[in-house]
């Protein structure tokens, strides 16, 4: 793909520099087949026009042919002149306008169509190159309305700018030329004043409108979210008795939008009372003029005929103005924020040297490394590190002290401040993007699927993965007999986010495709914190599996799932506050043991919880249970 030059500011508003925004899409250098697109539509385009202008001709001819005052040139014979005929042409060539106005729309959906293509496309790129800060900071449902109000708006500048407004003022060009030429600067004068004042009329009216509609739209906005809201909280609103109320919040809504949508209607019928009243004096006037010219024997009745026919097709375009006035503005502005988007820089960049990774053993380091997502409040104080290749280190520590920040920075989420971090003694900085995170695999806390297949989430790991690899890598995660047994197999579709499956089944889903990866450097990611007990038992053995003879990094809340680890980093505040293995930690006594201690207490307390429910469950049958072995005692 060819790559496309920066966009060009367009916070004017104009439709110029929206147009230069956009040249480059529409007239592509890598696509001759487009230019030459683009080329026949020009010339469609003014064909249409031309034929266009003669319409009224043929009026005109038929009219004075009627009434006797057609004079062909000798050379034409007699029956192409006849007033038949000359109706009869009239139609063909307003068919035939027609059909180069059909052609040209035709030629240049492609064009247009392949602009809002690359430009989505483009788009689309560039919101996976940002850095996680700015995805954090923006609301995803916000990011997809901006590209498809964006390719909206690209549609609707091409076809109302180029398509419409374009040959419209091609028309209004060549009428002004044949009235100077034929009738005479007064004529030009009238109409030009008279489009003139349309226009301001139009754009004044439309933009006090499109103030009314925002009200209208944002009035309904509110009451279609009340509504939602209410009904998906049916139960709560039952539990309450709030019926009557939420119905009054709703009325409220629906009134605000009852009294704006009055007002558009009221507005439009304003606008088309005040355009029908400037353009019918105006027309007023040159047919005025018009028909005292006939009268004194100075114009035909063809050319009266003539004027009139020339007024209302220039009325067409007229009418259209509000709807392609309104269209243009809301298109500027959508693209605008698509351009602004665009021109949103990436925060973490390849080097221009940048080289691919190379992993030899896989042996990871962090030296005295600084960062902070906010400058005001430090991270990651001087930590260093080491992880040899194929062993485990876990890092535990407080809410807030940074455990998780490591993993974003060693996958290069962020650059650090200070310090370096490398993989076999490579910086991660002086790297590729895509080779450093080739070698890295992750199962996160939270497991987020794609509403997909059970086998394109596993296989999501690695694409080109057969199908036996897929069931191969499930087996290894103790998910293959579950997936089995689905009615659909691997086929089953996960639903939103995974939702269809239980916390331990997408954590087992993303150990698979972890597996299917293969990376020589894992990352761990409190991937076991949100499940039970006894999930957390089976997914563990599973995490054990596809972690052994690799580089592992084990982020961890709960700390039983660390007493393996090779060793054990305890940081507090961004600092490395202790650093051992499991036993030496606990004799130590600092802030390892108290935390262990907690959580040992957290545990029995809930072991505790859980045997006497079963208690109770128990009794519960036992009591139900008893009548009936009385009852068979008496009849024995």
């Amino acid at each position: 793909m060819a790559t496309k030059p920066k966009t060009v500011s367009a916070e004017s508003g104009s439709v110029l520099a929206t147009l230069v925004n956009l040249w480059p899409y529409m007239w592509p250098d890598d696509r001759p087949d487009l230019k030459l697109r683009v080329v026949w539509a020009t010339v469609f385009l003014v064909i249409a026009k031309l034929i266009l202008i003669l319409v009224p001709y043929f009026f005109k001819w038929a009219t004075d042919a009627l009434n006797g005052q057609f004079a062909a040139p000798d050379y034409i014979p007699a029956l192409l002149v006849a007033p038949v005929m000359l109706v009869l042409a009239y139609n063909v060539v307003r068919i035939v306008q027609l059909g180069f106005n059909q052609l040209r729309d035709a030629l240049f959906a492609r064009v247009g169509q392949y602009a809002v293509r690359q430009l989505a496309h483009k788009t689309f790129v560039h919101m996976h190159e940002l850095s996680l800060r700015f995805h954090l900071e923006r609301r995803t449902g916000g990011l997809s309305r901006i590209i498809e109000r964006g390719t909206k708006g690209i549609d609707a500048i091409v076809r109302f700018t180029i398509l419409n407004t374009v040959p419209t003022i091609l028309e209004f060009a060549l009428t002004a030329i044949i009235f100077a030429v034929a009738y005479g600067w007064i004529y030009v004068a009238i109409i030009a004043a008279t489009v003139v004042l349309y226009t301001w009329f139009t754009v004044k009216a439309s933009d006090w409108r499109i103030e009314i509609r925002r009200e209208m739209n944002e009035s309904d906005t509110d009451a279609n979210t009340k509504a939602i809201d209410s009904l998906l909280n049916f139960e709560t609103v039952k539990y309450f008795g709030n019926e009557k109320m939420e119905a009054e919040r709703f009325d409220r809504s629906m009134a605000r939008y009852e009294e704006a949508a009055t007002k558009t209607w009221t507005s439009l019928g304003w606008l088309n009372f005040g355009q029908g009243v400037i353009f019918g004096i105006g027309m007023a006037a040159v047919m005025a003029l018009s028909a005292w010219e006939v009268s004194q024997g100075t114009h035909t009745l063809g050319d009266f005929v003539f004027v009139n026919a020339m007024l209302m097709q220039l009325s067409v375009p007229l009418n259209f103005i509000g709807f392609i006035y309104r269209e243009i503005r809301q298109g500027l502005t959508d693209i605008e924020n698509m351009f602004d988007l665009l021109d949103v820089p990436q925060e973490v960049e390849d080097r221009p040297d940048a080289r691919q990774l190379a992993v030899d053993r896989g042996t990871v380091r962090f030296d005295d490394v600084h960062f902070a997502y906010d400058p005001a409040r430090p991270i990651l104080k001087g930590v260093s590190f080491e992880v040899p290749a194929g062993r485990t280190v876990a890092i535990v520590g407080p809410s807030g002290a940074g455990k998780s920040t490591v993993s974003r920075l060693l996958y290069r989420f962020y650059d650090i401040g200070s310090g370096v971090i490398t993989i076999d003694g490579q910086d991660v900085r002086e790297v590729t993007q895509e080779s450093l995170r080739a070698v890295i695999g992750m199962v996160p806390q939270d497991t987020v699927l794609f509403n997909d297949t059970i086998a394109y989430n596993i296989r999501y790991g690695r694409i080109s993965a057969g199908e036996d690899e897929v069931k191969r890598a499930a087996e290894l995660a103790q998910i293959g007999p579950f997936i089995e047994r689905l009615p659909g197999g691997y086929r089953s579709m996960v639903g939103e986010r995974g939702l269809k499956l239980s916390g331990g089944e997408k954590q087992r889903v993303a150990i698979a495709r972890t597996i299917l990866k293969a990376p020589p450097i894992l990352i761990l990611d409190e991937a076991t914190s949100a499940l039970d007990t006894h999930t957390e038992q089976e997914i563990q053995a599973a995490l054990d599996l596809v972690s052994k003879g690799r580089t592992t990094i084990v982020i961890a809340h709960r700390l039983s799932t660390v007493i393996g680890a090779d060793e054990i980093i305890v940081l507090k505040d961004g600092e490395i506050a202790e650093r051992g293995r499991h036993g030496d930690l606990l004799g130590a006594g600092g802030l390892y043991a108290a935390m262990w201690a907690r959580q040992r207490e957290a545990t029995e307390a809930e072991e505790k919880l859980r045997q006497a429910r079963e208690e109770d469950d128990l009794g519960v049958v036992v009591r139900r249970r008893t009548p009936e072995v009385e009852t068979e005692r008496e009849e024995g």
